[in-house]
């Protein structure tokens, strides 16, 4: 059992070893696109989160709006509707049952999702304008659990903008939009 300890001591070590080397290269070569740069001005995506994205999603211009970021990073609500239109009187009418919301989609990146969920958890906590923009929803009455994945959603689409038109961050954007 000791021999077996050992040896799994020294393939920890030589990976723990692998692992800083990786990182390193991982940051070299992150730093060397201007996205990286741009992404990295949002407080709570660091340097490794930001070389994840730009591996992750690789161009910003997959995605025509944000909504499409959204639900490939499964940020999106998957809402289902059994019936739209129904018979009455012998005439198809369009039904007024409301669209019932099924929770997040489950076809979606799992990483993009972990990258985002985490940007939005340190975000909450870390003083900056995405924390009073947490604290906002909270204090408008929103469960903290809504209120995060909503600022996950606000960091995706910022990081979406800023990275495809070379914007500089800005408080701005955090505006509430009209729905």
């Amino acid at each position: 059992m000791r021999r077996r300890a050992e040896f799994y001591d020294q393939q920890f070590d030589a990976l723990l070893l692998l692992h800083q080397q990786v990182r390193r290269e991982l940051l070299v070569e992150s730093s060397k696109h201007q996205a990286s740069k741009l992404l990295r001005q949002i407080r709570s995506i660091g340097p490794i989160r930001a070389a994840l994205l730009l591996a992750l999603i690789q161009t910003p211009h997959r995605f025509r709006t944000q909504r499409q970021l959204w639900s490939y990073s499964g940020l999106a609500l998957e809402t289902r509707n059994s019936a739209e239109y129904r018979m009455v009187h012998g005439q198809l009418r369009r039904s007024k049952k409301i669209l019932a919301i099924r929770g997040l989609n489950k076809n979606h990146n799992h990483d993009l999702k972990n990258i985002f969920k985490g940007a939005a958890t340190r975000a909450a906590i870390t003083a900056g304008p995405l924390q009073d923009f947490y604290a906002g929803m909270v204090a408008r009455g929103m469960k903290p659990s809504m209120a995060r994945l909503t600022l996950a959603r606000k960091i995706a689409a910022i990081s979406l903008l800023l990275w495809k038109k070379g914007v500089c961050f800005d408080a701005e954007h955090l505006k509430q939009q009209a729905a």
